[in-house]
C-alpha cells in the first residue's frame, strides 16, 4: 500500500463519512490499475455524497479502461443527471463530452 493510500485510510478512520478521502482512495487504486477497488471506492464516495460529481466521471473512466463501456455509459448518464440536479454545469459538460466520445 502506498504512503498516500495509507494516509488517506488513516484520515478516513477519523471520519468514516469523508467523501474527499474516499475519492482520494479511489483515485489511488485507479492510478495503480486496480479497477475493481477503484470502482468500489467511487461507489462508496457517491453513496456518501452523490453530488461529488467527479466520482461519477472517474468511475466511468475506470469502467471504460476495464472494458465495461455499457457500465461507463450508465455511470455518465446518471452522473450528468446528478450534476444537473446539483447545478455543477462544468462537471455536466465534461461528462457529456466523455459520453459522446465513448466508443
Amino acid at each position: 500500500m502506498s504512503d498516500r493510500l495509507s494516509q488517506l485510510r488513516n484520515l478516513l478512520d477519523k471520519d468514516p463519512h469523508d467523501a474527499f478521502c474516499m475519492y482520494g482512495i479511489a483515485m489511488e487504486y485507479s492510478k495503480s490499475g486496480n479497477h475493481t477497488e477503484a470502482i468500489a471506492w467511487f461507489d462508496r464516495t457517491m453513496e456518501v455524497d452523490p453530488a461529488y460529481c467527479y466520482a461519477w466521471y472517474h468511475k466511468a473512466r475506470v469502467q471504460e479502461q476495464s472494458g465495461d463501456t455499457a457500465g461507463a455509459r450508465k455511470t455518465l448518464e446518471d452522473g450528468i443527471d446528478q450534476a444537473a440536479e446539483t447545478g455543477d454545469q462544468h462537471a455536466q459538460e465534461e461528462m457529456k463530452m466523455f459520453l459522446q466520445n465513448l466508443q
